[in-house]
């Protein structure tokens, strides 16, 4: 150890045990001048100034939207280089700016400003009629193109949008990615933002026609709109326009650019048209609440562990339903009234596809990876309108989806010998408190040498109850394959600025746990990833 140039974390955790000296797995401060960062370039790009000012600070919203000001882009991700428009609309004609800001630690701040774009004058811009399948597809004017700059680095980045003579504000999200060798590949869970997404009032994936169930083939949503209010489980105003990534996704982004961690971003877009974009990356992770997947995005990420990359599903309800994607939808070939959306005959017009638009831009469900449990079969009319199934969601994530996948419950540790507890000193039977929630997964798949580390019985607000199940399993080449089994994983590692702590279902994370810090460690060196 004497021909290091540095300490590493389990250097110190040696000292430490050798001396009885007592110290968490997240050093304090105090360690600074000893513990060496790995140069990188999330490492550099965090020592630039960072803000808190990438927060909303004046929000009106009425069911789900705000009115006063919102917006979306053209694409959902970009490479350096490459140019996305931009549309806004606001109550009153009204000049807005767009300050864009990159998500990340930078200090503790959480945001960096990039730029700032405008001001754009804007105004009012028509609510799309409703075509068939309750498809809301916003034809409005463009209010700006916006190029990414080619040093900027790939992240999370959000565009402030705040009006001058309302001073109300809202986001727009975009993801930068690159094409750079990483240790990390964090994709972001956007596919199951827009599936959620209300915007304008009742108009999510969830949302049907009766007697149509709430899974439904039927109903198809847009990336062509705002993101309104996230609806359910915490009230973050925050959301406004910014899908579910500072609900779930961004306590994760927060603590891995904190430790210096060589991570890059994609969307789940890219996982779906990129697979060799997986090849140049050791660790491929699954963030928050992943639940909408295409069999391209499932066929991609199992390819890939099979030929030899790592992956973490820090994540629950992960890969449960099949979606295709298709391109954008061209409302003006659309012969309705522009105000009920009907047609001649009265019905609903069928949906025309922009064969010059966006690929990649309407989302359709189609079935059930693995099939329905038999207790979702016996629910009247459920899923009633699928016509296929996926592979089974277990073999790649080593547990899936249980009949009842939202619920809340203690994190509890069943195998505490095994690697990944290393340094925690969790013995068997300690837990977490509230840290599965509020959908998790269970059933572990018949896999060899998987291992189950922490298990236990969910319940939610009506009494249900449901079993998850952590695993970790081996894949062919020497590689790894982690599943944490809760969406609310990444609370455990950090609570960044204008961060909102769920409840859900009668229970609730108690956010920064060291012991969660250090597992995700753990995996992450097991993996050939240290800091």
């Amino acid at each position: 150890m004497q021909n290091k140039k540095y300490f590493t974390r389990r250097d110190i955790l040696k000292i430490a045990s050798g001396t009885g000296l007592a110290i968490s797995a997240d050093f304090p401060e105090a360690f600074a001048g000893i513990k060496h960062q790995k140069d990188n370039p999330i490492v550099r790009e965090n020592k630039h100034i960072g803000t808190t000012d990438w927060q909303l600070t004046y929000i009106k919203s009425a069911h789900y939207r705000s009115g006063s000001v919102e917006g979306y882009c053209s694409k959902t991700s970009l490479r350096p280089g490459e140019s996305a428009d931009i549309f806004i609309s606001t109550e009153i004609i009204t000049d807005v700016v767009i300050d864009v800001y990159r998500m990340g630690y930078y200090g503790g701040k959480g945001g960096r400003l990039m730029e700032r774009l405008g001001p754009f004058q804007v105004g009012p811009q028509a609510d799309p009629p409703i075509a068939e399948h309750r498809l809301r597809v916003c034809n409005w004017k463009r209010t700006t193109s916006f190029k990414v700059p080619k040093d900027w680095l790939s992240g999370v980045y959000l565009g402030k949008l705040s009006c001058s003579k309302q001073r109300y504000q809202s986001y727009i999200i975009l993801v930068v990615r690159d094409d750079r060798k990483s240790d990390l590949l964090f994709q972001t869970s956007d596919t199951t933002w827009q599936a959620y997404n209300k915007w304008p009032s009742e108009y999510s994936l969830y949302d049907s026609d009766s007697p149509q169930q709430p899974h439904s083939a039927r109903t198809w949503v847009s990336f062509d709109r705002p993101y309104g209010k996230y609806p359910q489980v915490v009230d973050q105003p925050l959301s406004q326009g910014s899908g579910e990534f500072l609900l779930w996704e961004y306590p994760l982004c927060y603590w891995l650019e904190q430790k210096g961690y060589d991570v890059t971003y994609c969307s789940n877009i890219d996982t779906h048209t990129d697979r060799k974009g997986l090849d140049r990356v050791k660790c491929f992770l699954s963030v928050g609440h992943d639940e909408y997947w295409t069999l391209e995005m499932y066929n991609n990420v199992k390819n890939a562990i099979d030929q030899g990359l790592n992956a973490a599903f820090l994540s629950g309800n992960s890969v449960k339903w099949v979606i295709d994607l298709q391109q954008s939808i061209d409302m003006n070939a659309m012969q309705m009234d522009t105000k009920s959306g009907l047609g001649k005959d009265g019905k609903r017009v069928p949906a025309q596809p922009d064969i010059n638009g966006n690929p990649y831009r309407t989302i359709r469900r189609l079935g059930r990876f693995g099939g329905l449990t038999d207790e979702e079969k016996a629910k009247p009319n459920y899923a009633s309108s699928f016509s296929m199934q996926g592979p089974n969601e277990g073999l790649l994530m080593g547990s899936r989806n249980p009949s009842v996948p939202n619920g809340s419950a203690d994190w509890i540790v069943s195998r505490p010998e095994h690697w990944i507890f290393e340094g925690t000193g969790m013995k068997k039977g300690d837990k977490v408190p509230g840290l599965v929630g509020w959908e998790h997964h269970g059933d572990p798949a018949d896999i060899p040498d998987l291992e189950v580390i922490a298990e236990g019985t969910t319940i939610n607000g009506g009494g249900a109850k449901s079993k998850y199940a952590a695993t970790v399993y081996p894949g062919l080449k020497g590689n790894w394959v982690f599943n944490a089994a809760t969406i609310f994983w990444s609370i455990g590692l950090s609570q960044p600025p204008g961060f909102v702590t769920p409840y859900s279902h009668f229970g609730r994370p108690h956010g920064t746990d060291e012991r969660v810090q250090r597992i995700t460690a753990n995996f992450f060196s097991k993996c050939g990833i240290e800091v």
